[in-house]
Parts: structure tokens; sequence; C-alpha cells
């Protein structure tokens, strides 16, 4: 059994892996993340025999969870991925591979193994992430945008008048600011998305991902699948064929 921990920018996600299957985890905010609550969470965890980590978030956050690891487990292995040039099937498209963000090399290895290609994968949190793959695993590049929460934040913080909520309203003309501002962003989402399926009609598989993965979803027309786990799917393979 292995330890898989996904570190965003707004939560850490983590799950076990045992016979190539992930079994059901929990996640954190990373506002909550603290030694006394992170050890509450992981004493029941049988002894894992490996941990791999995705991290994108502070580096004070992984310092904390490398901590609590090593003191519920001493001496255990813990491997902290990062993105590729070419493995796994998947060539990546950045011109220097670390660059690319690891929890977006971790979804295209995923989809590259679980999905038929080519795809089209929006990450759907703090930022929203849409990369491209090609058929035989060639990464084509992406976007990103800020997600939901960021920009409504960004307004909110960026003027005298505007608000952050949220509240949830009916994706229609708004009466009220706090509704217009959601629907305006999500929206923003939408179409982004919508735009890359229009100018990359080749782009046939739709996987959303992420924590706004489900409300994105109900608004678009494209066929599509919604894979909650797919870093940590990314992160099972990557695991098995660094070991």
């Amino acid at each position: 059994m292995n330890l898989l921990i996904d570190m965003g920018n707004t939560r850490v996600k983590w799950a076990v892996s045992k016979n190539h299957h992930i079994i059901a985890g929990q996640a954190l905010a990373n506002q909550q993340l603290d030694r006394q609550q992170l050890t509450a969470l992981w004493k029941s965890i049988v002894r894992p025999q490996h941990i791999a980590v995705a991290c994108v978030s502070a580096g004070n956050l992984f310092t904390l969870v490398q901590s609590v690891a090593n003191e519920l487990w001493p001496g255990i292995n813990m491997i902290r991925i990062n993105a590729q040039d070419h493995a796994f099937g998947v060539t990546n498209a950045y011109p220097q591979p670390e660059k690319l963000g690891v929890d977006r090399w971790l979804t295209l290895v995923a989809a590259r193994q679980h999905y038929t290609l080519p795809a089209c994968i929006v990450d759907c949190g703090t930022a929203i992430t849409v990369d491209l793959l090609a058929a035989q695993g060639e990464h084509q590049g992406g976007f990103i945008s800020p997600g939901l929460r960021l920009m409504r934040q960004t307004l909110a913080q960026g003027t005298d008048a505007l608000s952050y909520s949220d509240t949830r309203y009916a994706l229609q003309p708004a009466v009220s600011t706090e509704a217009a501002i959601y629907s305006g962003t999500l929206l923003a989402a939408i179409g982004l998305i919508e735009q890359v399926l229009k100018k990359h009609p080749d782009a046939t598989r739709l996987i959303l991902t992420g924590g706004d993965a489900e409300l994105i979803a109900e608004q678009l027309v494209t066929p599509l699948v919604i894979d909650a786990d797919l870093v940590l799917r990314g992160l099972a393979i990557v695991l098995e064929g660094v070991l």
C-alpha cells in the first residue's frame, strides 16, 4: 500500500493506493493544515510502503507534511514528483519541462493511461488549467486562467463597492451585484473551455477535475467525464514507474 498526496494551492488531498486501485481519501484546506490536525487524520493509516507527493503549494506546507509523515512512520520513503520531458507515454510540450506544473503533468499521465485520446483536460481549481493531449500522448500546450473563487476574490479586493460571496445563483441576467459576479465569473470559465474546444475540435474527450468541476460541468453541453482523482491517479502511475 502507498500513500498519495496532492498538495494544491487551496487544499491537500490524499488517498492510499493498493493493487493499482485508489481508495477514497480525504482533503483538508491549507488554512486548516497544522501538525495536530494532520497527525490526527493520518494516525489511523497503516504504515505505507512509499509516499508520493505532488506539491504546488508553499514550501512550508511541504515541510510540515514531510515532518508529520516521518513522525508517524520513521524512515518512510517519500518521493516528490516533478514534471518530465517524456515519460509514461506523454511528451511534455514545455521547452523547460520542469516548468509545467506537476499537477498538470500528472493529469496528462493519468489521461494517457485511463482514457481514450485525444483529450482536453481541465483542472477546475484555484486556477483553471486547460491542456490538450494528442492521440499518441503529445502534450500540445495549454491555457491558464484564475479559478472561480480567485476571480471573485480579485474583484472584491480590487474594488471598493464589490464584495465576495460564496452564494450560488441561477446562471441568468442578474438583478443583484453578487449574482452578477457569480454568473459573470462562471460564464468566463465556461467560455474559456468552449473556445478551446471550438478552436481544437480534434480534442474529442473532455475530462474535468478539481474542486469546481461539477459546478462548471453542469453548464457545458459537450459530453464529458468528471474524474475527481485524476492527479492522484497520475501519482500512482508515476510512483509505480520510479520504484
